[in-house]
C-alpha cells in the first residue's frame, strides 16, 4: 500500500512549538523518520551508551520508537536498560543474554513491550466502537505479522476516512500509512502514563 500523503501541515504540526506536549513531540519525532526516508535495518551494532543511536539513515521500527521518544527528550535505551539491569528476569529471555546489552536492547519489541507494560498506560488493542477514542497521537503500537514476526510503529496525528489514526512505522522503509488494522495488534502504550 502507497505511503498516505495529506496536503498541508497535520494537527500536531499546527500547534506551536511552545506549546507542544510530549505525545506531540513524539509524533513529530517518529515523522522525521519518514522525511529522511530512513531504510531498515535491524542488525545488531555496538553503540554509545546512553544517547546511542545506529547510522541515522538506516534502523528497525523499533529504532522509530525510540527516536520518536529522544524527540520528546526520553531516552528508551537508558531507560529499557537500567529497568533490565535491575529486574532481567522480568524481561524475555529469547536470546539466551545472562544480562542487558545497551546496544540492542532497547532496540528489540518485546523488550520495549515489557518496558511499556511496566511503566507506561496500557491501552485497548481493539478500535472498535468506543473503544476507538482510546488511540491517541504518540502512543505505541505493537503487531504480529502473519509470519509471526514482530513490529511497531507510533500512532499517528492523522487519520483515515474512517477515523481510524495512520501509523508511523519502517518495515522496509520508514512511512506513515493506514495501516492500523493491516496486522493483528499486540499492545497499545501510552507512554509516559496520563
Amino acid at each position: 500500500m502507497p505511503e498516505t500523503r495529506l496536503p498541508g501541515p497535520s494537527p500536531v504540526e499546527k500547534i506551536p512549538e511552545a506549546k507542544r506536549s510530549v505525545y506531540d513531540r513524539v509524533v513529530i519525532g517518529a515523522r522525521e523518520e519518514v522525511v529522511k526516508e530512513v531504510v531498515y535495518d535491524a542488525t545488531y551494532q555496538k553503540i554509545e551508551y546512553p544517547g546511542g543511536d545506529v547510522p541515522p539513515d538506516r534502523g528497525a521500527c523499533t529504532d522509530v520508537v525510540v527516536r520518536a521518544f529522544r524527540r520528546a527528550g526520553i531516552d528508551l535505551q537508558k531507560l529499557i536498560h537500567e529497568d533490565m539491569k535491575a529486574n532481567f528476569e522480568q524481561y524475555p529471555q529469547n536470546w539466551g543474554l545472562k544480562g542487558p546489552d545497551s546496544n540492542i536492547d532497547h532496540r528489540r519489541v518485546p523488550n520495549q513491550m515489557k518496558f511499556f507494560e511496566r511503566h507506561g498506560q496500557s491501552l485497548t488493542i481493539s478500535v472498535e466502537g468506543e473503544n476507538l477514542s482510546e488511540w491517541h497521537w504518540g502512543d505505541v503500537v505493537y503487531w504480529k505479522f502473519p509470519n509471526g514476526l514482530e513490529h511497531c510503529g507510533i500512532v499517528s496525528d492523522r487519520k483515515n476516512r474512517r477515523g481510524l489514526p495512520l501509523v508511523i512505522h519502517n518495515a522496509g522503509v520508514a512511512r506513515e500509512e493506514d495501516c492500523l488494522t493491516r496486522w493483528e495488534i499486540t499492545g497499545h502504550f501510552r507512554y509516559p502514563p496520563e
